[in-house]
């Protein structure tokens, strides 16, 4: 059985570094915290789906509010492990999220997916996602 639970603190997130590294295998434990030192000030939290205590899924996520539409709930990466996928995981994470925004009074849950991440657009859409227009970045320097 999964079980959700919501992290907000440097020392919880950290833990689930190696999820985090499904996605971003290059992050070490230094550069991780780092990020998370910037991000946590930002009102950044996860939620994280345990199977039998063990990591299998976790999703990122921001509230704020912006001109286009009020208040948000944003997901920030969502994974998860892959020998969990196709498990309702991913279903588990965006209804939890979605019902996050709700009770906080959200007008709209966003999230970005890399242009040729085609799994998880198929995903997004099968859950009620639509694309709203582009996110253009401008890399100013390399990582």
């Amino acid at each position: 059985m999964i079980q959700l639970k919501e992290r907000t603190t440097k020392a919880e997130m950290l833990q689930q570094l190696p999820l985090i590294q499904q996605l971003y295998p290059e992050f070490t434990e230094q550069f991780y915290g780092d990020l998370l030192d910037e991000m946590l000030t930002n009102n950044y939290k996860q939620v994280v789906a345990f199977e039998n205590e063990i990591a299998v899924g976790l999703s990122g996520f921001w509230v704020g509010t912006k001109l286009w539409c009020g208040k948000y709930l944003e997901l920030d990466n969502v994974i998860v492990h892959p020998n969990h996928r196709s498990k309702g995981v991913g279903k588990l994470l965006t209804e939890y999220l979605n019902q996050k925004a709700i009770d906080l009074g959200c007008k709209v849950v966003a999230l970005d997916a890399y242009t040729n991440n085609f799994p998880a657009h198929k995903f997004y859409f099968n859950h009620g996602f639509v694309p709203k227009g582009f996110h253009f970045v401008k890399f100013l320097k390399e990582k």
